[in-house]
Formats: C-alpha cells, sequence, structure tokens
C-alpha cells in the first residue's frame, strides 16, 4: 500500500507524468462524447434488443465501446484500423520489399507502415459503414433512407472512425500506454455501471448459488490471465570477459526473459476485429439484389450465426494472432547478432545462427503453451453461452479478458516511466 501511494504521489508532483495522465483522461472522456452523438439517420434509436440475440454485432458494440449500440458517429470504432494494421503486417512477412522498408530503414520506415495503415483504413471504413448501414436498414432500425442519406451516412460514420484512430494515435504519442487498447478498455468500462444496475435490479435469491459460482469463475479467470501474462521463461547470458585498458570487464551473467504470452491483449482484439469484418461485408452484400453475391453473402451470415462455428473461429484466430504477433515484435536473429556484438553468450550454445536457432525454438514452445491458454480463455464464455443460452456471457468473458490485460499493460507502462524518473 505504501508503495502504491508513492507512486500515486510521484505521478501527481511529476509534471510531465500528470500531464501525460491528464492527456489520458481528457482524450477517453472525448471518446465517451462521441460515443453517445447519434448519426442523422438514428436519432433517437437503441440496438439494445438487437445486439441482444447478434453475436457478431454485440462483439462490436464491445469494440466500439457502445458506440454501436447508441448507432453514434463512432460505431465502428477502430475495427477498421486494427483490420488495415493487420493487412499490413501480413503483407511486411510476405513481402521481403515492404520488410526491408520496415526493419532497415528504421522510424522512417515505421513512419512509412502506419501512414499507409492510416490510408488503408480509408476504404475499410466506407465498406464497414455501407454494410452496417445497410444492415440496420434490413432490421428496421434505419428505416426509409435515400440513396443519398446512406451516402452521407456512410460518409460520417467512415469520418467518425478516423477521428478515433487519430485520437488514439495521439494517446499512444502524447499519453501512457496503448491508444487503441485504451479507448476499447475505456467503452467496456464506461458499460459496468449499467451492467452492475441490471443484475441488482434483476437480482433474484434463488440465483444466488449462479451468482456466487460467477464470481468465483471471475476471480479464477483474472488470476489466471495475471498468471499467464507474467509468467517468463528465463534464458541465461553470460558476458565474455574483457580487459580494457587493465581493467577487466564482463565475467557477469544475468538473463533473458522470454515471456509466455509475448502478444499481450492484441491477439484477442485482432480476432475479434477480422471476426467481425466479415459479418458486416455479408450484411452489405446481402443488401445488394438477388444474384450469387447475394447467395454467398447469405451464406456467409447463416455460418457465422452459428455459435458453435463463431467460436472455433475465434478460437483459431487467437491462436494464430497470439503466433503471428510474437513473431512481428520478437525477432530470435537480431537478438543473436545484438548479444554477439555484446559479447554475450548462452552457456553451451554457440553464437550467431545456432543461439537465434536456440531462442526460436525456446520461444515456439512457450507460445504454444500462451496460444492455447489465450484461446481456451477467450471461448470459453461462448462454450457456456451456448451451453446456457445467456448471450452476455461471451461478451462479459471477452471484455474481462481486455480488462485484465490492458490495466497490467498500462501498470508497466507507468512503472517504467516512474522508474525512469527516478533515476
Amino acid at each position: 500500500m505504501d508503495t502504491l501511494m508513492r507512486k500515486l504521489k510521484m505521478i501527481v508532483e511529476d509534471s510531465t507524468l500528470r500531464r501525460r495522465v491528464l492527456f489520458v483522461l481528457v482524450a477517453l472522456v472525448l471518446f465517451r462524447l462521441l460515443a453517445n452523438i447519434p448519426i442523422p439517420a438514428a436519432a433517437g434509436q437503441n440496438l439494445g434488443s438487437l445486439l441482444a440475440n447478434d453475436q457478431a454485432l454485440g462483439f462490436l458494440n464491445l469494440l466500439t465501446g457502445g458506440g454501436l449500440s447508441a448507432v453514434s458517429i463512432v460505431m465502428l470504432g477502430v475495427g477498421p484500423y486494427i483490420t488495415a494494421s493487420i493487412i499490413m503486417q501480413l503483407l511486411t512477412m510476405m513481402s521481403p520489399k515492404i520488410k526491408q522498408m520496415q526493419t532497415e530503414e528504421g522510424e522512417m520506415g515505421r513512419r512509412k507502415m502506419t501512414q499507409y495503415s492510416r490510408l488503408l483504413t480509408i476504404p475499410l471504413s466506407l465498406m464497414s459503414g455501407y454494410g452496417l448501414i445497410s444492415y440496420l436498414g434490413q432490421q428496421g432500425i434505419l428505416v426509409g433512407l435515400t440513396p443519398f442519406e446512406i451516402f452521407t451516412n456512410t460518409i460520417i460514420v467512415a469520418a467518425g472512425s478516423m477521428l478515433l484512430m487519430w485520437i488514439g494515435e495521439l494517446i499512444s504519442e502524447f499519453g501512457i500506454g496503448n491508444g487503441v487498447s485504451l479507448i476499447i478498455f475505456a467503452g467496456i468500462v464506461s458499460s459496468l455501471p449499467a451492467t452492475i444496475g441490471q443484475l441488482l435490479f434483476t437480482f433474484d435469491v434463488s440465483q444466488v448459488p449462479m451468482y456466487i459460482a460467477a464470481i468465483v469463475a471471475t476471480v479464477l479467470l483474472i488470476g489466471a490471465v495475471v498468471f499467464m501474462t507474467e509468467a517468463e521463461r528465463p534464458v541465461p547470458i553470460t558476458y565474455a570477459k574483457q580487459v580494457r585498458g587493465g581493467h577487466t570487464a564482463g565475467g557477469t551473467m544475468t538473463y533473458l526473459p522470454l515471456r509466455l504470452n509475448q502478444a499481450g491483449v492484441i491477439p484477442i482484439i485482432f480476432a475479434l476485429s477480422i471476426l467481425v469484418f466479415p459479418t458486416v461485408v455479408a450484411n452489405a452484400l446481402a443488401s445488394m439484389g438477388s444474384g450469387p453475391i447475394q447467395t454467398v453473402a447469405l451464406f456467409i451470415q447463416k455460418v457465422l450465426a452459428n455459435g458453435w462455428i463463431n467460436g472455433a473461429l475465434y478460437f483459431a484466430l487467437v491462436f494464430v494472432f497470439t503466433f503471428f504477433y510474437t513473431a512481428v515484435t520478437f525477432d530470435p536473429e537480431a537478438i543473436s547478432n545484438n548479444l554477439q556484438k555484446n559479447g554475450a553468450f548462452i552457456p553451451g550454445i554457440r553464437p550467431g545462427a545456432s543461439t537465434a536457432q536456440y531462442l526460436s525454438k525456446i520461444l515456439t514452445r512457450i507460445t504454444l503453451v500462451g496460444a492455447v491458454f489465450l484461446g481456451l480463455i477467450a471461448v470459453l464464455p461462448l462454450v457456456m453461452q451456448n451451453l446456457t443460452k445467456i448471450a452476455s456471457l461471451s461478451i462479459g468473458g471477452t471484455a474481462l479478458l481486455i480488462i485484465v490485460s490492458v490495466v497490467l499493460d498500462l501498470v508497466k507502462k507507468i512503472d517504467a516511466q516512474i522508474t525512469m524518473r527516478e533515476y
């Protein structure tokens, strides 16, 4: 408790830290204001009943922080930007030219990649916006829209998504933590008071054992996520002795910490974005009259509406993206080269290619454990929802996972800022 109070005191007293924290809070308040401004075609509309029966839209509402349920100008959330980022990272792994631009051009290359992701977000936002508005028209939420009204509302929601992307990038640059993750986190947390109020309003004494079981399961889930997120596999590192100017340096031993879950919450967010995107596109295509395209779109809608298929896809996407993001963020060859340049080596392993191969082997093994765990935790609420027919379980489980992971990441970022100022 003393440590916590000391850190809070340091945040308040340090002008730079205080400014960063305040910037994040102001940005998140702005996001919540935008999430409650409806588009012109949907003034006074609410999607509560529709979201309760549509799992894909429920996930989209989770990503938009409740912006979809209010049919707001940011009802697409940061989904299109996340999808664009995934596409650019996939292209990095498939195209040597793009990979070279990202790795060898340094900061300039990363800026180019970010700019390409922003540009790709524009058509994805327009496509997603049109699909969502068309689907809401089919469901009787937006009635009697003319082609011009559909066009203008599509432009508005696409612009709202781009604005949210910009706010997220500002948080990452001038605040603390990952802006996109914090926006999703803020949206989930903002819905907690209403959820708690609803539970109190519908409280049933006969369901007390079920409530207790849900609380115990929640505590166990939080503990498991924290444990797996913090778990590390230490790789011993030895620095060779070097004599310089009569002084001996090196000869020390340390370790390289390889986290069990290197990717954190990113696989969950990526998987949700990819899972929702085909549904939105299928909704758009299904509204384009008859023909083979509409037949395919209706088939996709039917397949994705199946809870078990949805759960299997969710697990597979989380599993794949855990490996994918780990491969993007951790390069065994680069680590091996850095160790060799600094006169460090792993005992019993030759420097260079053998070290890279050894690190890659360890990373693959521990990432497999992390990916399976993350996938199982992600789909467990989906399985419970399909068995109990309580739709909110699937959304609640994913929301809890995101909240815990984002809080852990944010605490680490704040600790890093405080430690840097202490030194």
